[in-house]
């Protein structure tokens, strides 16, 4: 099969590759549609132990089954992969299972490729109608959904009368304000850095949306629910300024381990924080159903390219020049 490998930092390479062997319980996936995530782009710069090269990157796919359980269904696919038997996997946490393995790390090899192999209950029907590119989109807003519950179970008001921010306009961060939107929420506001990105966040929703400076010369304790979509000193640091007393941080970006909390602020303060990783299979299934039945809005804001074109993408999206919030590839 043709895929995109990542094979030193800041190289990828198309080329062909061995299909994915298919264990018992596991379905052969042709993709039709991959996004290019926040952690890929972290491995391709070499940033990620987890995804050492030579390795085919690239989790957020949707495809048609050609083997396996459910074959010729047109598929969108949660990418971790968990053992359903431990205490966090029979409690529905399955995102903390601590042998859970994810498409795009070591023993799985990703879907920036022709095929996956990945177990048939990891995988949501698509219906008619929506395509595979709307569908892929599943992983990653899933992501801002299981956030935003968490964000809402510990808010001491209800979500339909807080203020509400979130940093970052990528998939991740226009994803949780998606979902919160779609949760309830009236009024958020989104905070980005990227001027390119601004036209495609207006045209996603019923935002508002401001500039990192406009966010810092607010006063401090604007914000009832703040989720970090970036996971930056920086981004940490405003989360800490703008969050009120007694309200919520939702910490989902994966950008650095430096510091930026006011850990002072927060304990004086009462400020909740939450560290949100990925999603629970329960998160994966309700957000595939809000893309389906229209309530995250026309998700028509992805750029499309072709996977041969891969490593082209992924220079876009380093230097700046990429304008939508998502570029997905087309196997």
């Amino acid at each position: 099969m043709r895929a995109l490998v990542y094979t030193e930092p800041r190289s990828l390479t198309y080329r062909d590759e061995p299909a994915p062997r298919l264990p018992d319980g596991e379905c052969l996936v042709r993709v039709e549609a991959v996004g290019i995530c926040g952690s890929d782009m972290h491995a391709y710069l070499g940033h990620d132990e987890r995804r050492p090269a030579p390795l085919i990157l690239g989790h957020e796919a949707a495809g048609v089954v050609v083997e396996g359980p459910g074959t010729g269904s047109r598929v969108t696919v949660n990418p971790l992969a968990t053992c359903g038997q431990c205490r966090a996997c029979k409690a529905g946490r399955n995102n903390l299972c601590p042998e859970r393995q994810i498409l795009s790390m070591a023993p799985r090899q990703g879907a920036f490729a022709e095929f996956i192999a990945i177990p048939a209950e990891n995988l949501v029907e698509i219906p008619g109608g929506v395509s595979f590119e709307k569908a892929c989109l599943a992983e990653p807003l899933a992501c801002g959904w299981h956030g935003v519950r968490l964000g809402a179970r510990a808010l001491d008001l209800p979500l339909e009368r807080a203020r509400c921010l979130v940093i970052g306009g990528g998939a991740i961060g226009l994803g949780a304000a998606l979902a919160l939107k779609a949760q309830g929420a009236s009024d958020v506001t989104i905070s980005e850095a990227n001027p390119r990105r601004v036209p495609a966040l207006k045209s996603a929703g019923d935002f508002t949306i401001a500039g990192p400076d406009a966010i810092a010369a607010e006063d401090p304790g604007g914000y009832d629910l703040v989720i970090d979509g970036v996971g930056f000193g920086a981004t940490r640091a405003t989360a800490s300024r703008a969050a009120r007393p007694g309200g919520v941080i939702v910490h989902i970006g994966l950008g650095d381990a430096s510091a930026g909390l006011d850990i002072r602020r927060m304990t004086l303060q009462e400020i909740t924080f939450i560290g949100a990783y990925t999603y629970t299979p329960q998160d994966f299934r309700d957000t595939a159903a809000a893309i389906f039945d229209g309530r995250l809005g026309p998700l028509d804001w992805a750029e499309i390219c072709p996977l041969a074109d891969g490593a082209s993408a992924f220079s876009a999206i380093l230097d700046g020049r990429a304008s939508a919030p998502k570029i997905i590839l087309k196997p």
